[in-house]
């Protein structure tokens, strides 16, 4: 059938069945490539590059390329059926590849994809295919290229010859054609260009994060368990579900570090976070100095401060039960007998002892007296006690002096000549 091609209409895609090669520069291997090729239907106008696979991202920053070369879009564009544009190959009604619909929405652009096995149905750019392996690769074949980017300098320089090349079928040349049909009416380039991004399902951890290459991302909690889709490029990654975007963050690369955004976490592990050691400080100076001294004492007297975080809490808690004034007085009594828990506060109000006056030692940081302090007035009785070479012990008899104080603070039988120490 006689095809007509209207002005900005159709854009026929494809690969040449030819392959231009590069050379690596330290090991002289040659690797083959492949070449894009793009042709417009009203005027022919092509477009060819050459890409180092057909896989998804090369094939869709051509399509990019070749709009941005043509300085426009067409109305359609037309694919055959391989894999990187089409998911479920189906003579009526294939499934076209997901970010290749995401291209032709953002480009305002339809994808349709020809027959399977039907050649003819784009025969526009099987007919450029012949064009740019017989003026470009051709012209290639005695030259050598050790870069993807050299490679496609030197297609450019020949592609503008082929285009400006008089076609004798229509008396004029591509280039002629496109300025005349093509380029008025095609549709205008978007403002951003097209990014290119993939897809990935993933299970919605415990801990209210997705997992994307060794990095955790967080969603809202309330989520715990569902299924979703991440949509990632190399600056950010999207989390879907159901179709809705439920969150979006900055593409990080770091392994097993996590990014959280506070509003996703429970009530709970905001507040948690939100705890300072300065903001319980504060809060304590407002029930008083006794309390704030308690506070920092016990946030210095952790090898983290974070480790006294609940031990603060607990004990600013009390005064809910027992009221500031009480509180206070509790703070003081453990301060002055150097007590560093919530436990010790908790005690004294429970017993009562923060209405009891804390006696002068106390206060001083002095330990009570017991039956093993002896006081000043004891040595002054009996001042030559630190000569005497047995000590009194608190029962009235002296120490044997055939033992010794060892280093371990045991008392050991001095050994007799001949007689072996016995083993503790």
């Amino acid at each position: 059938m006689r095809q007509i091609h209207r002005a900005g209409e159709k854009l026929f895609v494809d690969y040449a069945g030819q392959r231009p090669q590069i050379v690596d520069p330290r090991t002289g291997e040659v690797a083959a490539v492949e070449l894009f090729v793009a042709a417009l239907g009203a005027s022919s106008f092509t477009y060819a590059e050459a890409t180092a696979t057909q896989r998804v991202p090369d094939f869709l920053a051509s399509h990019v390329r070749a709009f941005e070369f043509f300085g426009g879009v067409a109305a359609a564009v037309v694919p055959d059926q391989l894999r990187s544009a089409v998911t479920a190959p189906c003579r009526y009604e294939p499934g076209v590849q997901r970010a290749y619909e995401e291209l032709a929405q953002h480009y305002g652009t339809t994808i349709l994809p020809a027959r399977p096995g039907k050649p003819r149905d784009k025969a526009k750019v099987e007919v450029a295919v012949q064009v740019a392996e017989r003026w470009i690769l051709a012209r290639l074949r005695h030259e050598t290229f050790f870069s993807l980017a050299a490679l496609n300098v030197r297609i450019r320089a020949l592609l503008a010859l082929l285009n400006a090349r008089t076609m004798r079928a229509y008396g004029a040349s591509r280039q002629e054609l496109f300025e005349r049909l093509d380029r008025p009416a095609l549709k205008s380039l978007p403002a951003e260009r097209f990014v290119h991004a993939e897809w990935k399902t993933a299970r919605v951890n415990l801990d209210y994060h997705v997992e994307l290459d060794r990095h955790y991302y967080s969603v809202p909690h309330a989520l715990v368990h569902e299924s979703v889709e991440l949509r990632f490029t190399g600056a950010t990654v999207e989390v879907f579900l159901r179709g809705q975007r439920v969150a979006a963050h900055a593409r990080s690369r770091e392994r097993g570090r996590h990014t959280t955004i506070a509003a996703h976490m429970p009530k709970a592990h905001q507040k948690h976070l939100a705890w300072t050691p300065s903001r319980l400080v504060h809060w304590a100076k407002s029930i008083g100095p006794g309390t704030a001294a308690l506070v920092e004492a016990i946030l210095a007297d952790r090898p983290h401060p974070e480790q006294g975080y609940r031990s603060c809490l607990g004990i600013l808690r009390l005064a809910k039960r027992y009221g500031p004034e009480r509180l206070e007085a509790a703070c003081l009594r453990a301060v002055a007998v150097r007590a560093r828990s919530y436990r010790h506060v908790d005690s004294i109000l429970k017993r009562g002892l923060d209405r009891v006056a804390l006696p002068a030692h106390a206060a001083r940081g002095v330990p009570a007296s017991h039956e093993n302090v002896r006081g000043a007035g004891y040595y002054q009785s009996h001042p030559n006690e630190g000569d005497m070479h047995a000590e009194r012990t608190d029962d009235g008899k002296a120490d044997d002096p055939a033992t010794e104080r060892t280093g371990d603070g045991l008392d050991r039988a001095a050994a007799k000549p001949g007689q072996q120490q016995p083993l503790l």
